[in-house]
């Protein structure tokens, strides 16, 4: 058994396609089909089911799978640990950054990153925060940036901003008369949040659980006037009449639409938020990559307070 073959059995499990596997692998996808079957007859097991429908990882195969990206990631260990013991600012950062955050941070932080760490060559990441806690187990990214709260186990997370949350309007709506708004008067208006699986849905109804219960249909699901994809379609569609939105502080000073669209308002009192943070294994062996990161933060001045 080889660290190629147990690529191979990583990149077709997350794939789910022997082509894109192939792909991701640099080979051609005969050469990988030929060396997962190969490993497949050593162990005397099926890894995956093939089938017209697709590619299907069998119940020993996942377990097989969860293996194999373990061993790699210590695989990758060693080479951190390597590259640590030469310069740590020289190797390749791997950056996972949620889909509410990476709009408005990165353009702000690579810049820093570049002129702080010139031969350090960034990879950037965005993602559902799901999605990269599992990327960051597996060892695929090095670190993530996600709002708390953020738990994982043999994991550190470390705060780098708040943000207040502010309701972007449009300017005829009756609401834009007010310097600030109570959260209770929401509760009737037509709320636009994003889908399912954005963590920011999950911070405004945690923030606000008074718009959480009086948005709950009879079953108790939360419904919505409509859901978006992103921050920038929320506002397109608050522009365009549609409702009212709530976005975090940094989402909400673009100058994409004048006052005679939009407008935004504070709530009155204190202010829901959210914390931004930064999370990393406990293992990864280059401290000053991610010093790095939160030092270009700050100086980006980000947010309402620096945490």
């Amino acid at each position: 058994m080889t660290l190629t073959e147990l690529r191979y059995i990583v990149a077709l499990a997350q794939d789910r396609h022997f082509g894109k596997a192939a792909d991701r692998c640099y080979v051609a996808q005969p050469t990988l089909s030929v060396a997962i079957r190969k490993l497949e007859d050593r162990l005397g097991v099926a890894i995956f089911e093939r089938g017209k429908t697709g590619v299907q990882i069998t119940p020993i195969g996942q377990r097989i799978v969860e293996q194999a990206q373990r061993v790699l990631e210590e695989c990758h260990k060693i080479e951190d640990l390597a590259h640590a013991g030469k310069n740590q600012l020289s190797s390749p950062l791997k950056l996972g950054v949620i889909y509410t955050v990476g709009p408005y941070l990165l353009p702000h932080i690579i810049p820093q990153l570049r002129r702080m760490a010139p031969d350090m060559p960034l990879e950037i990441e965005e993602n559902f925060t799901s999605n990269l806690r599992q990327r960051l187990r597996d060892g695929i990214l090095d670190a993530i940036i996600i709002a708390l709260p953020f738990k994982e186990p043999d994991v550190l997370t470390k705060p780098l901003f708040d943000e207040d949350f502010e309701i972007l309007l449009p300017s005829d709506h009756l609401l834009s008369q007010e310097k600030s708004i109570p959260a209770e008067r929401l509760i009737q208006e037509p709320l636009l949040l994003l889908g399912e699986g954005h963590c920011f849905r999950d911070n405004i109804f945690l923030a606000c659980p008074n718009i959480a219960s009086a948005s709950r249909d009879p079953k108790g699901r939360i419904r919505t006037m409509a859901d978006g994809s992103s921050l920038e379609t929320l506002r397109h569609m608050v522009a365009s009449n549609l409702g009212i939105t709530i976005l975090p502080q940094s989402a909400t000073g673009s100058s994409l639409y004048n006052t005679d669209q939009v407008v935004v308002r504070p709530f009155k009192g204190k202010a829901p938020r959210r914390t931004v943070a930064l999370a990393w294994r406990a293992s990864f062996p280059r401290p000053k990559a991610i010093d790095l990161i939160e030092s270009s933060v700050r100086q980006c001045k980000i947010g309402a307070d620096a945490a």
